[in-house]
């Protein structure tokens, strides 16, 4: 009876550790971030770089993104393509009316799309 009830304590006080701990990692998502659902991610990685990103921001880590640099780091990518096919690259990064771009980074990936005529 007193080995049971010591069991019996044990598995209620690791239970609620277990909970106490859960908890402190229970946050809910940042405005503007994704959830930690562990689906596409895995969530105690997501949870640990979530904390890491939002650490870095209070200390004015994230500088904002310089749309031009963004662009010219694009383009150079498409310097690596094959001549006949750096073009259509370009056009895909600067769009323009016959461009879409669909999908998240989330999702697998963004997909930049242009339609070129051929005559």
């Amino acid at each position: 009876m007193k080995n049971a009830l010591r069991s019996c304590s044990a598995a209620l006080l690791a239970a609620g550790s277990l909970f106490a701990a859960s908890s402190a990692f229970a946050v809910g998502p940042a405005p503007g971030s994704l959830p930690c659902d562990g689906v596409m991610q895995d969530r105690n990685a997501c949870l640990r770089e979530r904390g890491a990103a939002a650490d870095m921001a209070r200390r004015g880590a994230f500088p904002a993104p310089d749309a031009a640099a963004l662009q010219q780091n694009a383009l150079a990518r498409c310097e690596r393509q094959p001549a006949s096919d750096r073009e259509a690259c370009e056009a895909r990064v600067v769009g323009g009316a016959s461009s879409s771009v669909t999908g998240s980074v989330l999702g697998g990936g963004v997909i930049r799309q242009a339609e070129t005529p051929v005559r």
